[in-house]
C-alpha cells in the first residue's frame, strides 16, 4: 500500500478526534483521561484501547502506526467537503468514519483530493490505500477495487422550483429532458438506458451534461442549462435547503446499490481488517452516532457486506 503524505494530514485528524473519542469510547463505556498542553495547543485525550480494537490491532499488526492515504472527491456536503471555516481541512461523515476505522486499527489517514472519476484509478495506481468517498459499490466498479458496504442508497431527483418538466424519477418522464450528472456516477448509465423506451414512445432520449462535482450540476439547473440532477438524497436535500426558492426535490428513488469503502483488489488482510473494524463501529453505535451528527437517515445504515467482481 502507498504511504504518500498530503497537505491536509494532521489538521483534519485533530478536528474530528475529540468527537470520535467521545463517541467511540462512550459507546464502549470507557473513561477518557484528558491530556495537557504543548506549545499552547490542546493535545488529543488519552484513553485505553477498547478490547475489540486491541484484538484487531494484534491480529493486523502491520497497520498499527501506519499513515495511509484516503482518496476523496471533496465536493459532497455531509459526506466529504472542504471545511468552509478552514480550507486546509476536510469535514463530513465519511471523513469521521474513516478516522474512526483508523483509530480502531491503529493507523492515521491523510487525504488525496481527486475528481470522482479518478477515485478508483488513483487507488489502482498505488497513490492511495483506501477510498471512503460516498462511492456506490457496483459489480462493474469492483473490477477495479474490492468494496465493503456501509450505507444503503437513496437518490433524490432535484429539479427547478415547480418541476416544470414534471419529472418523476429515472423513468420515461426524463425523455427529452436534460440531466446534469457527475462523470462516472451510476446514474449516468441508468439514464442512458431509457433511450429505447423514449424512442418507442416517439420522444427524444434524455440528454446528459457531465460535470466533475455536485456544485456544477446544481448550478446547471439554476442557470437553466439542465432540468434535473439525480444523486444521493442527502445531497439533493442540501441543495433544496440552500436554494429553497429556486429548487425542489421531485421525488426520491431507491437504487439497487450500496455505498462502499474501496480497497485494493485481493488484499484480503487489509480488506478483512477494515470490514472487522467497521463491524465494531456499527455494533457499538459509533456509525449511528456519526450518521446522526451529519443528518443521515438512521435507516440508511447497512450491515457490512462485500461487493467483489468475482
Amino acid at each position: 500500500m502507498a504511504h504518500a503524505l498530503d497537505i491536509h494530514s494532521g489538521r483534519n485528524r485533530l478536528s474530528v478526534v475529540s468527537h470520535l473519542r467521545s463517541a467511540f469510547f462512550g459507546a464502549f463505556g470507557l473513561a477518557v483521561a484528558t491530556g495537557g498542553l504543548t506549545a499552547g495547543l490542546p493535545q488529543p485525550a488519552q484513553a485505553a484501547t477498547p478490547e475489540a480494537c486491541a484484538a484487531l490491532q494484534a491480529k493486523y499488526p502491520d497497520l498499527k502506526g501506519k499513515t495511509l492515504v484516503n482518496a476523496i472527491n471533496p465536493h459532497t456536503p455531509g459526506y466529504e467537503t472542504i471545511d468552509p471555516k478552514d480550507p486546509t481541512n476536510y469535514i463530513g461523515f465519511d471523513i469521521d468514519l474513516g478516522e474512526a476505522i483508523g483509530g480502531c486499527l491503529g493507523f492515521t489517514l491523510t487525504y488525496k483530493a481527486v475528481t470522482f472519476a479518478s477515485l478508483l484509478t488513483t487507488l489502482q495506481a498505488g497513490q492511495a490505500d483506501i477510498v471512503i468517498s460516498d462511492i456506490y459499490a457496483t459489480k462493474d466498479r469492483a473490477k477495479a477495487a474490492d468494496f465493503i458496504t456501509y450505507l444503503k442508497v437513496y437518490d433524490g431527483v432535484l429539479v427547478a422550483k415547480g418541476n416544470p418538466k414534471k419529472i418523476t424519477g429515472i423513468d420515461a418522464s426524463l425523455c427529452g429532458a436534460v440531466a446534469a450528472e457527475n462523470t462516472g456516477y451510476v446514474e449516468v448509465p441508468l439514464i442512458q438506458a431509457l433511450e429505447p423506451e423514449c424512442k418507442a414512445a416517439g420522444k427524444p432520449a434524455p440528454e446528459i451534461l457531465l460535470f466533475d462535482n455536485n456544485a456544477n450540476c446544481i448550478q446547471a439547473i439554476l442557470a437553466g442549462r439542465a432540468d434535473t440532477y439525480i444523486n444521493d438524497v442527502n445531497t439533493v436535500d442540501g441543495a433544496v435547503k440552500a436554494y429553497p426558492d429556486k429548487l425542489e426535490k421531485a421525488t426520491a428513488v431507491t437504487l439497487p446499490y450500496s455505498v462502499g469503502i474501496a480497497v485494493p483488489r485481493n488484499n484480503i488482510p487489509f480488506r478483512d481488517a477494515v470490514m472487522s473494524a467497521l463491524g465494531e463501529l456499527q455494533k457499538t453505535g459509533v456509525q449511528a452516532e456519526l450518521m446522526k451528527k451529519w443528518n443521515l437517515p438512521a435507516d440508511q445504515l447497512e450491515t457490512p457486506k462485500l461487493v467483489l467482481a468475482d
